[in-house]
């Protein structure tokens, strides 16, 4: 996490529990010692969600992996903001359809991080998408929320951005995929050198006998 976002949990976690104390206090009538229970709780419980944690800390890692893992927690760290902002910009588009959309983005974010964070050496496959096309992603639904409120409506702009959000998210579809595809790379080559290993100690599978058939015992 970013050192500007150093101690935001507690400051997130103390004004909830300000704001909500006196409307359970108040404006529902609980009791005070009460609210005050509910709303230290409900603040502490804000603090604890937000609280920074250290991408990859258990990877023990070194020379260039772990140069790789550095950088992919920067990336990460830099990109979980935007992420962020997607998801609160879903709820600011009054459109449905690219309301979905931005939420969906907002998802495949979500896919891409923790695919990065189970191996943080597939980093250079998104490394585009990180840096470029999720600020893009985050700028433009605000941009779309901003010009749906806007007093004069702007139909050409609206169009526009909203062709572009569509064009964002075949482009994150992209993304995912590749990191897909990678896995399957992987398990392609796994499956080579499996049958490489079972072919020298068993010999090839087109001379091994065929298993016995259960049905000719019980004859």
């Amino acid at each position: 996490m970013p050192p500007a976002l150093s101690g935001m949990n507690w400051i997130v976690g103390g004004a909830a529990a300000a704001t909500l104390l006196p409307v359970l206090a108040i404006s529902l009538g609980m009791p005070f010692w009460i609210a005050c229970i509910v709303s230290a709780a409900a603040g502490g419980g804000l603090v604890a969600l937000l609280s920074p944690r250290r991408l990859f800390e258990g990877l023990d890692a070194s020379g260039a992996a772990r140069g790789k893992i550095e950088f992919a927690r920067d990336l990460l760290t830099d990109a979980e903001p935007l992420a962020v902002r997607l998801e609160v910009a879903v709820s600011s588009i009054g459109t449905p359809r690219v309301a979905e959309r931005v939420r969906h983005l907002a998802r495949i974010s979500r896919e891409i991080f923790a695919a990065i964070e189970d191996d943080p050496l597939r980093i250079d496959r998104v490394r585009r998408f990180l840096t470029y096309y999720l600020p893009r992603a985050a700028d433009l639904a605000e941009a779309y929320a901003l010009l749906e409120k806007g007093s004069t409506r702007d139909t050409a702009r609206i169009t526009a951005t909203a062709d572009l959000i569509d064009r964002l998210d075949a482009a994150f579809t992209h993304y995912a995929a590749n990191l897909q595809d990678a896995d399957l790379g992987n398990l392609d080559i796994e499956l080579k050198l499996l049958k490489s290993s079972l072919d020298e100690d068993l010999g090839p599978s087109s001379r091994l006998p065929a298993p016995p058939d259960p049905g000719k015992g019980r004859a």
